[in-house]
Formats: C-alpha cells, structure tokens, sequence
C-alpha cells in the first residue's frame, strides 16, 4: 500500500501553463479550472495544445492524492503577457496554494522587482514555486530568483531521479525533460524539454513535503538535498 503522504494526499497543486484535457488517461486526479483574470471571463479552459495535460500528468504520475487547480495562462501559443503571468502568480498565493508549478517564464527581466515582490509573499505564505530557470537557453524569470525552486534538464536523468548542483552559492535543480510517455508515440515524437524538466520536479517537490505539516521552502529544499547523494558543491 503506497503512503498518502508519499503521493501527495491533501497536497494543493497549481498548476500555470495551458489548460487541462481532464479527460485524457494520463489524468488521474481531481482538477480545479482556475479563473484567475477578472478581465478576461470568457476564456475556456480546454488545453488546445496539450501541453498544460502533459505537465498535469507528469506530476500526477508522482503525486496522485493531491488536488490540482489549473491555471490556463496559455492559449493558442505558449505566450502571455507579463501582467497575466504576475495575476496568476497572486492567485496561488491569495489562495494559499503548497506547491505551485510554471513550467516556463518570461525573459523579460523588467519584471524582476514586481516578481521578486510575489515570491517573497509567497514564501511567506509557505507557498513553494517551482519554475523553469531557463526557456531554449535564455533565462527566464521567476525561476533564477531566489525563493523559487529553480529546474534546468539533464537529459541523462531517467524521470524518476533529479540531482543538484550548486552555482554561485545557489542551488540549481535538474530533472528529466520527458513526461510521462504516450502508447503507440515514440520518443521522439512526444513533446519534451524543460517544461517536463519542471514537472518531474514539482511531483519530487510534493513527495518530499510528505514529511512537513508546516511547509517552507527551506525546509523543502533540506528534504530534497537529504535524498539525494548527488548535491555537488
């Protein structure tokens, strides 16, 4: 019998990218579809692309006993504007959500001060944020702030391992960039890339909070460095 703790039981998980397909096989859990802009009511939250249900279910696949609330920032394109990106943000810690999940980030770094402003409240929320640090090489915030869980993708990782690194005294943590694969679609033809990178970590993220009824990112990361013998200093 798996633990509930194990797999998230009581966990509630944002999740920002391009909406849900709740009924795809790969969805396993209960999800919540967010309206988090009051300016834009009419937006359906049926994942066009297909990309927010691959990152929903490579977390579920980790944590299938956690609530999922999806936040559809994405359309047609994995594109938005930065305001909805810091809406969407405030929503999950307005809300009090544990972990939240953004797959990707905006490279516009005028935005830093307004970011660095949120996960500072989120942190004091006990909201963890786990972001991708980088979108094709380019850097992305909010993932290279301090306070945010920060991926990057190490394609020699098999989807159930993550490592960790340490550059100029921060933490940088690595996962698959595969999600969970699809029957019938090889490898090579499913999506991939830090998205899933960021996923698998986020379902690393809500497994180790099984230990913490008080949940903080510090005391997060010291869970994730404690299993994993691979932190290079």
């Amino acid at each position: 019998m798996r633990g509930a703790g194990m797999t998230g039981y009581r966990l509630r998980i944002a999740v920002i990218d391009t909406g849900i397909n709740a009924r795809h096989p790969h969805i396993c859990a209960p999800t919540h579809a967010v309206m988090f802009d009051p300016q834009d009511p009419s937006r359906s939250f049926d994942d066009v692309l297909g990309h927010g249900t691959a990152v929903t279910a490579a977390i579920q696949e980790k944590a299938p006993d956690a609530d999922y609330y999806i936040l559809k920032l994405f359309d047609n394109s994995l594109r938005a504007t930065g305001r909805r990106l810091l809406r969407a943000i405030e929503w999950t810690i307005e809300h009090q959500m544990d972990i939240v999940n953004l797959s990707l980030g905006t490279p516009n770094f005028d935005h830093r001060s307004a970011l660095e402003a949120l996960v500072a409240r989120g942190a004091a929320a006990g909201v963890v944020l786990v972001a991708a640090r980088s979108s094709e090489q380019t850097p992305v915030l909010p993932g290279r702030l301090e306070g945010v869980i920060g991926v990057d993708v190490d394609w020699n990782l098999s989807r159930d391992q993550y490592r960790i690194s340490k550059e100029n005294g921060s933490l940088i943590f690595y996962a698959s960039g595969f999600p969970r694969p699809l029957p019938g679609i090889p490898v090579a033809r499913n999506l991939s890339g830090i998205s899933f990178a960021v996923a698998n970590m986020t379902g690393f993220v809500a497994r180790a909070s099984k230990y913490l009824e008080n949940r903080s990112i510090d005391r997060v990361v010291s869970v994730l460095t404690s299993e994993t013998p691979e932190l290079i200093s």
